[in-house]
């Protein structure tokens, strides 16, 4: 079995060296005549998979993206193909949900105010908007949801109109797919009208994709609005990011904010869990098998005294000003963007983690947030 892979892909070879030759690839300049031959293909979204792609590529069978989106993907064009495909939906929601909540602390700091005193709403309630919502309720933040798709499907949760959310809401955190049509279309869901309408010093994340912000509009109203604080890891254009528009935003990082340790390695796993069922075949290797320990076992406490306590543990675990440093060096040099990315693998979940409470303190909330090992 042949099999390529994106480069930046992590374990590929430990999980899919099992099962055939794996060659990795360049993701975004991947060409149709390197897929004559290849019975499996994984790639992320840098990669778009189309007809023009996949001319060449006789033997193929198998198609897998380690990400949870699909927009990527010429959906169309593989079922026609009959061709076997599939994502890793949730493989990077608890990174993106703790990314979300430490950027909302920084803020919180930078601004000298509390994020356990706002309402924070959250546009796209899947599986990442999801887990922001678990770390920000675990802290005791109010929220808000906002997904019309899943409050017609039923979801037991409640849910309210944008207008609401951007009416009500102190921070607001983007978490949708990107989509051109339907009832509730996704592509420049803030536009001029709506970022003129949020209200004064709210704080707006985008940890989604790059075009559900229109970033021209954006660069637009933050020059008159000098009041908005921002937080974009995704942005129009990628990997060319508006070079105007990066001074105005307060962090900024390469789309990393999926990018744990955990979440890549679960992306991986999943793609093998995938292709091993179509084979009938059952894993051999199990996913906490793959991951390194942290470089420390664990932390004893006496209990989080305030606010900025808790992101200096946090900071322990992944500081977010280190990529916003780094992005602001290297964006604008040759392949900046995609070598940020390439090279991000240092960072880790709060479960990596393990925190012992020496102090009869009250932490149990921590257990909720995701850290490992609390005890009394």
């Amino acid at each position: 079995m042949k099999i390529v892979a994106d480069e930046n892909m992590p374990y590929v070879d430990e999980l899919f060296g099992q099962l055939g030759q794996v060659t990795k690839v360049d993701g975004r300049h991947l060409t149709a005549q390197q897929l004559v031959d290849v019975d499996v293909l994984l790639v992320r979204s840098v990669t778009q998979v189309n007809q023009a792609l996949l001319e060449s590529a006789n033997k193929l069978t198998f198609v897998g993206t380690a990400t949870i989106g699909l927009d990527h993907l010429d959906e169309r064009y593989l079922q026609h193909r009959q061709l076997a495909y599939t994502n890793a939906p949730g493989c990077n929601a608890t990174a993106v949900g703790e990314y979300a909540f430490i950027a909302m602390l920084e803020l919180a700091q930078r601004t000298e105010s509390s994020l356990k005193g706002k309402r924070v709403g959250i546009v796209g309630a899947g599986n990442t908007g999801t887990a922001v919502a678990r770390c920000l309720q675990a802290y005791g933040v109010e929220t808000l949801l906002c997904d019309p798709l899943l409050a017609q499907s039923g979801d037991s949760r409640q849910f309210v109109s944008l207008e609401t959310l951007i009416e009500r809401c102190d921070v607001i955190s983007l978490h949708v797919p990107i989509t051109k049509t339907g009832e509730h279309p996704t592509w420049y869901l803030f536009d001029e009208k709506r970022l003129n309408q949020l209200k004064p010093d709210t704080w707006l994340l985008n940890c989604c994709r790059g075009e559900v912000i229109d970033n021209q509009a954006l660069i637009q109203v933050k020059q008159h609005r000098s009041d908005l604080r921002l937080v974009l890891d995704v942005w129009e254009g990628e990997p060319q990011p508006m070079p105007e528009l990066v001074p105005l935003v307060d962090i900024a990082t390469p789309h990393i904010a999926g990018y744990s340790v955990e979440g890549k390695a679960k992306g991986t796993y999943m793609l093998y869990c995938a292709l091993l069922k179509q084979l009938g075949q059952a894993p051999t290797t199990e996913l906490h098998q793959l991951l390194p320990a942290l470089w420390v076992e664990q932390l004893q406490l006496a209990g989080i005294p305030n606010e900025k306590a808790l992101l200096t543990l946090l900071r322990f675990v992944y500081d977010l000003r280190d990529d916003d440093r780094l992005f602001r060096e290297r964006f604008l040099n040759n392949n900046g963007f995609d070598l940020m990315r390439k090279n991000h693998k240092h960072r880790r979940e709060f479960s990596a983690l393990r925190v012992a409470n020496s102090g009869g303190s009250d932490v149990d909330w921590m257990l909720k947030l995701g850290f490992s090992g609390v005890s009394r």
